[in-house]
């Protein structure tokens, strides 16, 4: 491992992402979202994923366009990404849901034909810093097999919610496979195998190979329940256009909702709720005494917190080197 300065580690994904074409502005936001995974310890995606994103734009035989808005109401907007990478569209389509739900007091914003998305939690920190309610679903090319199946059929479909507090956000992000696609990526970048019962190779046997789950499936998170949360995250996020490509990243649904609690009696009083409340589930008597209940997100805001006033984090030196290699082709 190699310990970088965040500073040292932002620059170096922005070199990166300025290799492959990016302007100076966007490369910041790609930036941005990477080191806030790595900040949360979400190692998966974060450095190892500017690698993976520099690689699939070398590869890509289709071109990126500006994204396009397709139609708008007062409450709503459809994009077309224009094959930029997710974490470019995304963010646009929350700060349009943003803006229309502090206009309207509620907003449903899609976008089509974009690719890796990252974490949804960070778009929802975005609203929830508003005093507003999120909640986005993923879609995309199929990666992961259904309950009693071996054949991937959904995206890793993510979905996320986020809820203004007093304090730390509430917000639960999560993907709806057994393992998370980046995080099988960067197993099979660092020659480790994964944990049982995660994925299937292309013949549908179990496999800790990340090779060949790469050329497998994933396995669903959360059994049949999980299998039928997948299925609607999938159909409601082709609400944003995406039309169930073959071609694995040629085109994510990314579908925001935002509300602002001043419909419903004042957002005030809901943000005071939601701490309370909060607090009762924090109160639960633990299980092991040494394990308190916690809040969704509160661990990743208390880790970015530390690696904050640490100023470093740690990553694979393969990871640092290959980004050194990729960021000087621009010297």
């Amino acid at each position: 491992m190699i310990t970088l300065t965040i500073h040292e580690a932002r620059r170096l994904v922005e070199s990166a992402m300025i290799a492959v074409s990016h302007t100076n502005a966007d490369a910041k936001i790609i930036a941005d979202h990477l080191i806030d995974c790595e900040l949360r310890g979400l190692d998966y995606g974060g450095l190892a994923r500017a690698i993976f994103i520099t690689e699939q734009i070398k590869a890509m035989s289709r071109q990126r366009r500006p994204i396009e808005l397709l139609r708008e109401s007062a409450i709503s907007a459809q994009f077309d990404g224009g094959n930029q990478v997710g974490y470019l569209v995304a963010r646009h389509a929350t700060e349009i849901a943003i803006s229309k739900a502090q206009s309207s007091g509620i907003s449903a914003v899609g976008a089509s034909n974009t690719w890796c998305t990252g974490m949804f939690s960070y778009y929802l920190e975005m609203v929830t810093r508003r005093g507003l309610v999120g909640m986005i679903a993923g879609s995309g090319g199929p990666f992961v097999a259904p309950f009693g199946g071996t054949d991937r059929k959904f995206c890793t479909n993510p979905i996320g919610f986020g809820f203004p507090s007093k304090g730390t956000p509430v917000i639960w992000d999560i993907g709806t496979s057994a393992i998370a696609h980046a995080e099988v990526l960067l197993s099979w970048r660092l020659g480790k195998p994964l944990p049982e019962g995660v994925a299937f190779d292309i013949d549908g046997s179990p496999t800790v190979d990340p090779g060949e789950a790469l050329k497998g499936a994933l396995a669903v998170w959360g059994g049949a329940r999980g299998s039928g949360l997948a299925l609607s995250i999938q159909l409601l996020a082709m609400l944003a256009g995406q039309i169930n490509s073959e071609e694995l990243l040629a085109d994510c649904g990314f579908f925001i909702v935002v509300i602002d609690p001043e419909l419903f009696g004042g957002a005030e009083d809901f943000c005071n709720r939601v701490s309370a409340f909060a607090a009762t589930v924090r109160e639960s008597r633990p299980m092991d005494s040494s394990t308190p209940v916690r809040i969704p997100f509160e661990r990743s805001d208390a880790d970015r917190k530390r690696r904050l006033a640490a100023g470093t984090i740690e990553v694979a030196e393969l990871i640092v080197e290959t980004l050194r290699l990729v960021g000087s082709s621009n010297h």
